[in-house]
């Protein structure tokens, strides 16, 4: 249960029974600011922060999974995945580790709990100009807004529901029971939804450069889902088949019935959609 203090400090407005509006600590609402309106040409960062996050809970469930194996359930691997979705312009990091409650999700996304963010808003109070330095402080889950306009947050604790959070960093986030999405067991998803201009980042070449150069000493694999066209091509035997098959179509047709053009037509190669996972 939150204290007392930390409901004063994070009024919420309850929509429905499922959905909560929070509002930003006040700090966060300099930082997301800052981080939206920011020149910073570094954006790359953002991944290697939320995969440092990633490892973080990976590192907590196993710590608890030393003196009660239990704890890991049926979710037993490890693992942190990449999951591009250029159809829906999203590039999602998903990991097993320990997941959060609801009293996580506003203690850890809606106020300062990252110690990099914090000295972060301290220099800025001396420094403007340091704000061209977010690279060096570290700050965390927020540096997803360098390239995304919208994030959405899918968790499973043990200790709890499966609860989204989502927010677009227009000074409030909102929180509610996942009652509809699929299970993730346990865990976190981080769903970043891009900007206009941050489409690279679908890429499958960014994607594995920047974890090959940015996370090289996280302990636990990496996948990424990619999507591959490949190539099937007919044999004559399956091609001559299908003809047979198209004739006695034709002389099944009671007569003046016209047959549709796409019915007749043979395809010499067929492109399929395959994803597949490859691991670092």
């Amino acid at each position: 249960k939150l204290s007392t203090n930390r409901e004063r400090n994070m009024s919420d407005t309850t929509v429905d029974k499922k959905q909560t509006t929070f509002k930003f600590q006040a700090e966060i609402n300099q930082l997301l600011g800052l981080i939206i309106n920011s020149f910073y040409s570094n954006k790359d960062i953002f991944l290697r922060e939320l995969i440092s996050n990633c490892s973080d809970a990976l590192d907590k469930i196993r710590y608890e999974s030393l003196t009660d194996t239990t704890v890991l359930g049926t979710t037993k691997d490890l693992q942190i995945q990449i999951i591009p979705d250029k159809t829906n312009n999203t590039i999602t990091i998903r990991d097993t580790g320990i997941g959060m409650t609801k009293a996580d999700l506003v203690n850890y996304l809606g106020t300062i709990a990252n110690s990099g963010t914090k000295k972060l808003m301290a220099e800025l109070k001396n420094d403007p100009n340091v704000k061209s330095m977010i690279g060096q402080f570290g700050v965390g889950f927020y540096s997803a807004y360098l390239v995304a306009k919208k994030v959405t947050v899918v968790t499973k604790h043990n200790d709890g529901e499966q609860y989204i959070w989502e927010s677009g960093a227009t000074g409030s986030f909102t929180i509610s029971n996942d009652t509809d999405g699929k299970p993730i067991g346990r865990g976190t998803a981080i769903i970043l939804h891009l900007k206009d201009d941050m489409t690279k980042y679908l890429e499958e070449k960014t994607i594995k450069d920047l974890v090959k150069k940015h996370s090289e000493f996280i302990a636990y694999p990496i996948s990424l889902e990619v999507e591959k066209t490949t190539e099937k091509e007919v044999s004559d035997d399956e091609e001559e088949e299908k003809k047979e098959g198209e004739e006695d179509k034709k002389e099944e047709t009671k007569e003046g019935e016209e047959k549709k053009d796409d019915e007749l037509q043979v395809e010499e190669v067929k492109k399929e959609k395959k994803k597949k996972k490859e691991k670092w």
